[in-house]
Parts: structure tokens; sequence; C-alpha cells
């Protein structure tokens, strides 16, 4: 440890990359957590839980689609996925019905309750970007960049 930096060292050289503050992953990762609990008041007054706001947002956005889809939007498994699905339908905001023509695939609609929803979620987005002190501009930029890296580290595995 160089007491002079607060740094680890090995041999000669500075391990300034290996400093936490450093890490782009501990940067996204704590912005993250942040983000959700600047959300966790705004969805709770919706009854909804931060991933149950994303798969909403998703039905919101185009209505009966399936499991498997909605999972490819929100990059996650439909296992992992079927569980939250399913307190979302014991809640009275979808239906989950089976295809017809493949008894495996999972349709998801709205119900009224659901669509009524949307109404109330409007100002959220609203909400969040005033608690991010940055302007609508900085927003969308820096929204850029992270889809520029999320589609950048896909690739790369």
């Amino acid at each position: 440890m160089n007491a002079e930096k607060g740094s680890t060292t090995a041999g000669a050289g500075s391990c300034d990359d290996l400093l936490l503050d450093n890490q782009l992953c501990f940067a996204l990762y704590s912005t993250s957590l942040m983000m959700t609990k600047v959300y966790k008041p705004l969805l709770q007054a919706l009854n909804l839980t931060y991933p149950q706001y994303l798969a909403m947002l998703v039905l919101w956005e185009r209505d009966g689609l399936t499991v498997g889809e909605v999972s490819t939007r929100l990059l996650t498994d439909p296992g992992s996925l079927t569980p939250l699905l399913k307190r979302l339908e014991t809640e009275g905001l979808i239906s989950r019905t089976r295809s017809k023509e493949d008894e495996r695939v999972v349709l998801l609609t709205l119900t009224e309750q659901g669509k009524a929803l949307h109404t109330k979620a409007q100002s959220i987005p609203q909400c969040i970007l005033a608690a991010s002190g940055i302007s609508v501009q900085q927003l969308q930029a820096l929204q850029k960049d992270l889809l520029g890296l999320r589609g950048n580290l896909h690739g790369s595995i």
C-alpha cells in the first residue's frame, strides 16, 4: 500500500487501474443502485417493483407479446421472468394465456387495470429527469452512449 497515494503498488508501477472508484463496472453498478432507489417511492405508489415496472413498460409499448419476447426485450431469461409475471397477473394487471397453436408459448396481455396504470405512470420519467440533475440533452446523450456500450459488450461475448 502506498501511504502517500493510498494505492496498492505492484513492482515499480501503481495499480490505480484496480481501485474501486476507477472501475467502470462499479460506476455502472452503483449508479444502477441509486437509480432503483429513486424509482422505489414512485413505483410504490403504483404498487410495482422496479422489475415489474420494466415488464409493464414493455407491454405498454406493445401489448400481446409472448413471455419469450418480453424476456428478450428485458435481456433476461424466461424462467426468471415467469414469477414476476405471475405476480402481475395476481395483481390484475396482465393476463397470461397459452397459445392455441403452441401450448409452450404464453401470451401476455394487459388488463383494463394494467392499461389504466399506464396513465398513472406518466409522470415517472419527468421525476427521474429532475432527480438526475442533468438536462434532457445530457440524458439522451448518456443513454445513447450506454446503449452503444451495451452493444459493444454484447458483441464481445
